[in-house]
């Protein structure tokens, strides 16, 4: 074994992960500083529930995908499938895994199109939101604007923002608050066990009850996304119809979350026993 070649492969897959993620990565903060500055108030919520639950109707038509690649045999196009001897249940088995990226690039690469049609800004509406602070930041920085000379008005390069006193007091503003902060960490806790969660969850239905890949990833995409989506979608309706304040959507968080927790202890009382496997959960003998 030591002497078989490496493969270094997995580079490019590193490399195409960190150019996914550096380009879809600005949609969430920038699309939602991008509705809150240019719609009414009591529309953002929906707005941005509607903006998260599109972002989980997402993996779940890529796991409905992914289960379509894994019947697919790996070499799919460059072997003749007829000499192929064994199914998709087979451990052996090796699905197309490959064929999803390159769907979904190019539909990522459409769907990119239309956003360099967007006009920068917006009509803003009628009545006046003395609240927002993000309209009123807009409204200040076109009035220095106009003040400024041209000389004065160019922009600011990356690395003067960054190094600048401008960039770390504004950090530690965002991070002094102790709101938002405590609202980061359970952010921080709440996704990392769901990606957990998905992670582990098809590998776990392949293990313990004798399902193939592509049926896991179906049966993940078809069940656990959906309420999730429709939940996102029912809490932006919920915050819109009562109006609720930061601290009233705070408490409805928390009990929410709290009801989640309960709910989810119960996951203790569900499993399957191992399975008996030779020379680890009993002898040879």
């Amino acid at each position: 074994c030591e002497k078989e070649p490496s493969s270094y492969m997995w580079i490019y897959i590193l490399l195409g992960n960190m150019l996914r993620g550096i380009g879809e990565t600005p949609i969430t903060p920038l699309g939602i500083s991008y509705l809150d500055d240019f719609a009414k108030e009591e529309d953002v919520p929906v707005y941005v529930a509607c903006l998260h639950t599109i972002a989980m109707l997402g993996p779940m038509f890529g796991f409905l995908l992914g289960s379509l690649c894994a019947k697919l045999y790996v070499d799919i196009g460059f072997v003749d499938l007829g000499s192929i001897t064994i199914t998709p249940q087979d451990s052996r088995w090796v699905g197309a895994w490959w064929l999803g990226f390159l769907i979904a690039g190019v539909t990522n690469f459409l769907a990119a199109v239309p956003f360099c049609f967007l006009p920068k800004s917006l009509k803003k509406p009628e009545e006046a939101n003395n609240d927002k602070t993000s309209l009123g930041l807009l409204e200040n920085m076109g009035t220095t604007r106009k003040k400024l000379s041209p000389a004065k008005s160019k922009p600011r390069k990356w690395s003067l923002v960054l190094k600048g006193k401008y960039f770390y007091t504004s950090l530690k503003k965002v991070l002094s608050n102790r709101m938002y902060f405590t609202f980061l960490c359970c952010s921080l806790l709440q996704f990392s066990s769901f990606i957990g969660f998905l992670t582990y969850k098809p590998k776990y239905m392949e293990q313990q009850y004798g399902q193939s890949t592509s049926k896991s990833n179906f049966l993940i995409g078809l069940t656990s996304l959906p309420p999730v989506s429709i939940g996102i979608f029912l809490g932006g309706l919920i915050l819109k119809k009562y109006k609720m304040s930061i601290i009233g959507a705070t408490k409805f968080a928390f009990i929410m979350s709290f009801l989640a927790y309960t709910i989810a202890l119960s996951h203790f009382f569900v499993g399957c026993e191992n399975h008996v496997v030779a020379g680890m959960t009993v002898s040879y003998e």
